[in-house]
């Protein structure tokens, strides 16, 4: 270890490590602090990365230059692209992972970073000079010295565990908690809050009895999240599903005098939409049955994810109410479910770099600010060291547009709304989700990746051919024409409408009942041309032609509401002058500080009449 750093991360899990990658790939010596070197990269809580809106994420990450996606399809046992029944917007890859391996290959990818040094020990403060972090001080006593820190404590920040009545400290089961930095945060000016997440128990996956439930096998053609080469699965592991009844319930409400939730002792507010097994039959008391998600943890462990049945309940309700599960009846559990509480910052404190807007060079990232998730993590982190090394290197901070990428929106949101519970995302937050769609994340966002260093030639070049050859493709069906006695038999076929004239083939394509495969039927000529090229250069090509009339709305959208983004606002900009401002408006406007009018447009509590008042005096 040196005495100095460029940049310092405080933290190892899916933030920290995608925040050292990036600084260090693009250049910054990178010094990685974690309490536990043998827990780099470790999934929490389920073992699966992506799902709605975060398989979206994923690629995202992986087409800007990060790790995650690869990561991901290095470890996975199972692929599946959820709601393929719907429009493209809304598909979203899943991976289920290997735990073990998901995080070896973590710790791997980043050994192999030549600019990532690793030191264990926790970090008890910051070192301040002139309003500037400038370092970090550890509980031995040590003071590293660093340009830039980007925090990424996870639930590790005064982290209390409970089971039932009992509650201890720790960050993680099995992991004391941190200690030291939230003090010194709050005694800095910064404002923290608490939340709370969960996990369910873990059980020996050779006492269940998985002919009482349902098979979810992954897909049959599996994908991928990486744009690179990684491996695509030719063997996967099932998924199975199960279902609570009437006896669970019962089961669970014994203990609902010692739940430490009802009982009042966990004061942090958890994810609504991810309620723990109690807070479902409390909530919805009318359902008879809630779906419990049978998941391995790996492709050669017994260990079983209970998804659907987090709980802080005393064991031995957990372990009675399991039982009545079908499938469950013999059920062994390796370690109970349990809740933990822990510290966070209101994001509002931010810039939209993620730099703290009282501290130069202070970057927080991943649960700190609220969010819960893998995926959300990671994509904080990512953004955390690309912002710290341009910072340090006296370059433009990179902040993603909402109409650019879901990591975009998630920012956007959580440094001008805030969270007061943990933040997930949702296809239903971007408003332009039609351009956001997972299928074209390398064509939104390589070539942006390929510009601040972190994706290289030969991916900056398969994008760049990739759009050469989708605009071919669809230039080429523009083109080509066909008559009704050579298709209308096939059309007939297909249950579409046949022709009367000679028409060109894309308007075939533009048929919600015909795809790209189905197209290829219509005539031999069009299948010996369209085969041709690669998946993917025809998946995208029949996306963009199918939703043309929809992405052209969007886009005209997001030019047109981007135009106040164009207007910068300074720093020291008084608003105590604007006397037209309304009171609520000029409160948030001077304590978020916005950096143009776009942003705070977005600002809840600043109304359409308050940007017109700004837009006004500005322009004198």
């Amino acid at each position: 270890m040196l005495k100095e750093y460029d940049i310092i991360v405080v933290g190892a899990g899916h933030a920290g490590c995608e925040a050292a990658a990036a600084a260090a790939n693009m250049g910054s010596k990178v010094l990685l602090v974690t309490m536990n070197m043998g827990t780099i990269g470790q999934m929490s809580c389920n073992p699966a990365m992506g799902g709605v809106a975060k398989g979206q994420i994923v690629r995202e990450i992986d087409a800007l230059g990060g790790y995650s996606g690869i990561v991901s399809d290095r470890s996975m046992i199972q692929f599946r692209m959820l709601n393929r029944s719907k429009g493209p917007a809304m598909w979203s890859p899943r991976t289920q992972n290997d735990r073990a391996r998901f995080a070896e290959e973590w710790r791997l990818m980043l050994e192999k970073t030549p600019n990532v040094d690793f030191w264990q020990e926790m970090v008890s403060g910051l070192l301040v000079k002139d309003n500037r972090v400038v370092g970090v001080k550890t509980s031995l006593g040590l003071e590293i010295q660093a340009k830039a820190v980007v925090l990424t404590n996870g639930t590790f920040l005064n982290g209390l565990i409970h089971i039932g009545e009992k509650h201890f400290g720790g960050g993680r089961t099995g992991e004391k908690a941190a200690t030291g930095l939230t003090e010194q945060l709050v005694n800095l000016g910064f404002e923290s809050g608490r939340m709370k997440t969960g996990t369910p128990p873990r059980i020996d996956g050779r006492s269940l009895d998985y002919s009482k439930m349902e098979e979810q096998p992954g897909d049959e053609s599996p994908s991928k999240f990486s744009f690179t080469d990684t491996h695509v699965l030719t063997e996967q592991r099932s998924c199975w599903i199960t279902y609570t009844n009437n006896e669970v319930h019962a089961e669970l409400e014994k203990g609902f005098e010692k739940s430490p939730m009802f009982q009042g002792r966990i004061k942090g507010l958890g994810p609504r939409y991810c309620p723990s097994i109690e807070d479902k039959i409390n909530r919805f008391a009318d359902k008879e049955r809630h779906q419990i998600f049978v998941e391995p943890e790996g492709w050669n462990t017994i260990e079983i994810y209970v998804n659907g049945f987090s709980t802080s309940l005393p064991e031995d309700i957990q372990y009675k109410a399991l039982t009545k599960i079908p499938g469950f009846e013999n059920a062994k559990m390796f370690r109970p479910g349990y809740a933990i509480e822990y510290d966070y910052f209101p994001p509002t404190q931010l810039k939209r770099s993620l730099e703290t807007q009282l501290f130069d060079n202070l970057y927080f990232a991943g649960q700190i600010n609220g969010t819960t998730g893998y995926e959300e993590a990671a994509c904080q982190g990512l953004m955390a060291g690309i912002n710290a090394h341009n910072k340090i290197n006296e370059k433009e901070p990179l902040v993603l547009k909402r109409s650019e990428a879901y990591i975009g929106v998630l920012i956007d949101d959580l440094v001008n709304k805030g969270t007061i519970e943990p933040y997930r995302m949702f296809t239903s937050r971007a408003e332009y989700r039609i351009l956001l769609r997972q299928d074209n994340a390398d064509l939104r966002l390589t070539e942006i990746g390929h510009k601040i260093g972190l994706a290289d030639d030969d991916r900056l070049n398969k994008v760049l051919e990739k759009k050469k050859k989708v605009n071919e493709l669809i230039a080429e069906l523009e083109k080509l024409k066909v008559d009704p006695t050579s298709v209308n038999n096939q059309l007939t076929e297909l249950k579409s409408a046949i022709i009367r004239e000679r028409v060109p083939v894309v308007n075939f394509l533009k048929r919600p009942e015909i795809g790209m495969n189905e197209l290829r039927k219509v005539h031999t000529s069009i299948n010996d041309y369209v085969s041709t090229f690669a998946d993917d250069v025809q998946e995208q090509a029949e996306i963009q032609v199918k939703y043309l009339t929809y992405i052209d709305r969007e886009e005209k959208l997001a030019q047109k509401i981007e135009g106040l983004e164009n207007y910068q606002i300074r720093s020291d900009f008084d608003y105590d002058r604007v006397k037209a401002l309304s009171s609520e408006a000029r409160e948030k406007l001077k304590k978020m500080r916005p950096e143009t009018l776009g942003q705070a447009s977005r600002i809840s509590g600043v109304s359409p009449a308050d940007i017109s008042v700004l837009t006004i005096y500005m322009g004198k």
